[in-house]
């Protein structure tokens, strides 16, 4: 399922994200941050952005604070995504109306999407029997009890389902928020929200990376930060394993160890990582430059190699990603089929 299209005679895509008694703020501000603010670099074809009250009001919100919302259930039937933020309890019931809602609208073609503890609200819904989704890693236990059709993924960021997507911890919320725009409008706008966010564009990896060291020791960071540098200003070098080790003052066992305990990856999935990701820039900020020379230049060796794990990685091959995304940030949104950033990549 396709993500929305638009076009002369159509406005941009809608984003409606709901607020309810109980709100987490949190959640809810990562979609107004992401979706809400206007972005002039998009041109005119930027998401519209709408707050949708789930019950009547005034709503208590997370933070002492009190929110009233104009529009209610009804507005959700010109939604094109429909953000549910971190639910108010993940055990609390969900009122009928909202998941009569969530049925209706979801059956018409709008994408849904959920943050942290809102995939409660979802599992609610019936939607996701038989499907994966993710929450944060604290959810998943009561979550596993509570919803035995739904394969429930513990090491994973966020997943996409194409008309469904789910998001693990709050700040993963961000993630696919990230990983929405991409798909929609490329990755060079993508890295420009993110940018205005001050983060990374992408972050691979699963939640396991945070549940028990979620931060790397000044000793490793120091290491590995620069080095991760060195990396993305030298794909088109040999990226062997034993010589970044060396570059770090490691061993390769002990390399590999903390790689994967910063990142959640291996140092292979890594460095294809950021070859592949370099790729997708080349092939959007320069249109007409050869395949044969975005491989080199990314460190693939042969265009045949790009395209074999382009396909992989993205579902799709360059010459089609370039005819989507290529040119300039102005053009309006599009959405990849099937364009999903999987765990780690195939063989890793």
């Amino acid at each position: 399922m396709t993500g929305p299209m638009t076009g002369p005679a159509t406005a941009p895509p809608l984003v409606c994200t709901l607020a309810y008694d109980g709100l987490c703020t949190f959640e809810y501000g990562v979609a107004c941050e992401v979706f809400g603010l206007p972005r002039p670099e998009a041109g005119p074809g930027w998401y519209r952005f709408r707050t949708c009250a789930a019950e009547d009001g005034p709503l208590r919100a997370a933070g002492g604070l009190f929110v009233s919302v104009e529009a209610g259930l009804e507005a959700l039937e010109e939604a094109d995504l429909i953000v549910v933020p971190g639910w108010r309890g993940i055990g609390e019931p969900v009122p009928a109306p909202l998941v009569e809602a969530l049925r209706r609208q979801h059956a018409r073609g709008a994408r849904l999407m959920s943050l942290c503890s809102g995939v409660a609200v979802l599992a609610a819904t019936g939607l996701l029997d038989g499907r994966r989704a993710t929450s944060h890693w604290r959810y998943l236990p009561a979550l596993k009890d509570r919803f035995p059709n739904i394969r429930f993924v513990e090491d994973t960021l966020y997943i996409d389902e194409g008309d469904i997507l789910t998001a693990a911890g709050s700040a993963a919320g961000i993630d696919l928020c990230l990983h929405v725009v991409r798909g929609d409008f490329g990755a060079g706008l993508a890295n420009g929200v993110a940018r205005r966010l001050v983060l990374p564009a992408h972050r691979d990896g699963g939640q396991a990376q945070f549940v028990v060291a979620p931060v790397a020791s000044v000793h490793e960071s120091g290491r590995l930060g620069p080095l991760f540098d060195w990396i993305r200003a030298n794909l088109g070098a040999p990226l062997g394993i034993d010589a970044l080790a060396r570059r770090a003052g490691m061993s390769e066992r002990t390399f590999h160890r903390r790689v994967v305990g910063a990142t959640g990856m291996t140092p292979g999935a890594f460095v294809l990582q950021e070859r592949l990701r370099a790729a997708q820039m080349l092939l959007e900020m320069q249109p007409s430059r050869p395949l044969e020379d975005v491989s080199l230049a990314c460190g693939f060796g042969s265009a045949d190699s790009l395209r074999r794990q382009f396909r992989a990685r993205f579902g799709v091959t360059p010459s089609s990603y370039r005819r989507r995304f290529g040119g300039p940030a102005t053009r309006g949104p599009h959405t990849l089929s099937g364009l999903a950033f999987r765990d780690h990549p195939p063989g890793e």
